[in-house]
């Protein structure tokens, strides 16, 4: 089921006399139970789009439809989004988590005893219920990120914005928040992740798309995207060094020896490399695999290059 769907967005401005193209045919789909992560440089065009989708401001052209409803003509799509700022600014700090949750309920169209209601089950779950009536200025960075996406799900929304919901926390508070994402999605919410942390993108997100420009440079499956810019070699460290015989036998069918490192250029030629080393302990075993950021630096790159 289609939770958001954007097509050919577009939205220029007016700066000292000049028509700047912030956007120019953006489309982005998101299905149920998806990450979606939408990554790009400063001043690509990212938060005018996320902007749009939010019906915070009008395209100059394209249209936008949450749940099949557009926010910027039907005030009830806002209802199937939540969203989750850097920052936490979707909360009050002087306030307890208790007493956001219920506010925000309330202001997204609950009733109090359900925006009560749904705030403790939340806090139950996110394990805040020891933390329930203490202003939020007074908690942890990562509790105060949890504060913030059970105030984005209290309304039960549809589609969740995320704005770079790991920075600045510690290792631990990080982990935590990536799992209740994973869960979320799970439960059939789809998400919306901007971020500049290209690790968490990737290990998240099912789909990425890149903004340069005002355009969609790249719009793939994660996994099919990182296979696309993945090399085709293999890299195995040996216990021992090889042997003068084994390592002629070797570099014979195209392996390379690097003192006790193997590089296997083709996955062909892995099993025959496999005899030749028998019985020799192996360390490692890695495949030549590329990375988020290494391909999110390779398309930026390109587009700047002359």
């Amino acid at each position: 089921m289609k939770i958001l769907e954007a097509q050919q967005l577009q939205k220029s401005y007016r700066y000292q006399g000049n028509v700047l193209q912030a956007v120019r045919n953006v489309s982005l789909t998101i299905h149920a139970g998806e990450v979606l992560a939408f990554l790009g440089p400063n001043g690509a065009g990212k938060t005018t789009t996320i902007k749009m989708i939010a019906g915070l401001i009008l395209p100059d052209a394209g249209w936008v439809k949450i749940m099949d409803r557009d926010p910027h003509r039907d005030p009830k799509a806002l209802r199937s989004l939540g969203a989750v700022l850097e920052g936490n600014r979707n909360l009050y700090w002087r306030l307890t988590p208790e007493e956001n949750l219920e506010y925000f309920g309330v202001l997204r169209g609950l009733s109090r005893r359900l925006a009560h209601q749904r705030g403790r089950q939340l806090l139950e779950r996110f394990e805040l219920m020891d933390k329930r009536k203490t202003v939020v200025q007074m908690l942890s960075r990562g509790m105060q990120q949890k504060v913030a996406i059970a105030v984005a799900l209290v309304h039960d929304p549809h589609l969740l914005l995320l704005d770079e919901p790991t920075l600045g926390l510690d290792v631990e508070a990080t982990e935590n928040v990536k799992t209740l994402i994973r869960e979320i999605a799970v439960e059939g919410r789809a998400i919306l992740l901007t971020t500049h942390q290209l690790n968490v993108a990737e290990e998240l997100s099912d789909w990425v798309a890149i903004i340069q420009k005002g355009d969609i440079v790249v719009k793939e499956p994660t996994p099919e995207l990182i296979r696309q810019f993945s090399g085709s070699a293999y890299t195995l460290e040996l216990d021992v060094a090889l042997d003068p015989e084994r390592a002629s036998k070797i570099e014979a069918i195209g392996g390379v020896i690097d003192g006790q490192i193997v590089i296997v250029k083709e996955a062909g030629l892995l099993y025959r490399v496999f005899q030749i080393l028998e019985p020799l302990p192996l360390v490692r075993m890695a495949r030549d695999q590329a990375n988020l950021t290494e391909i999110f630096l390779n398309l930026v790159r390109a587009d700047h290059a002359p």
